[in-house]
């Protein structure tokens, strides 16, 4: 797979993030899910994008997961398909995803600091990012 591997739009890797936060758990919870969906169908990043490419980015994401150097042939598709300005916009849709269901858990924390780290996104302004996040999934 990782030979023949597809070219992605910025809004395709954008998913491909989403994506790959809710996976990285090995549980793909329902709320992550519906949070995706809500980003795509609202933020203005993803005006024209068709919401028919969510399924085969996630199945890119998927597969790519299932390899042994997967994971470095999913953050190098990330980087060709992103413009550096969109990576904290990434990294913000990231910990959304996160966030959605009231709770990070360790997979998904890994999976966040990879992101911060594959994107080198300052850790002050990924602070201010996490925090964004936490307090606009916050439940009574």
């Amino acid at each position: 797979m990782t030979t023949n591997l597809p070219s992605l739009s910025p809004c395709d890797a954008l998913v491909a993030v989403m994506v790959a936060v809710s996976a990285s758990d090995e549980n793909m919870r329902t709320a992550e899910l519906v949070a995706i969906q809500r980003m795509v169908d609202h933020a203005p990043i993803f005006a024209d994008y068709d919401d028919d490419r969510i399924r085969p980015v996630s199945q890119t994401v998927m597969a790519l997961f299932e390899e042994e150097d997967g994971l470095d042939a999913f953050f190098g598709l990330i980087r060709e398909a992103l413009p550096e300005k969109l990576y904290e916009t990434a990294y913000a849709l990231a910990c959304d995803v996160g966030a959605a269901n009231g709770r990070l858990y360790e997979g998904e924390i890994a999976m966040l600091a990879e992101i911060r780290d594959q994107l080198n996104i300052v850790r002050l302004h990924a602070a201010a990012i996490e925090l964004s996040a936490r307090v606009r999934h916050r439940v009574l």
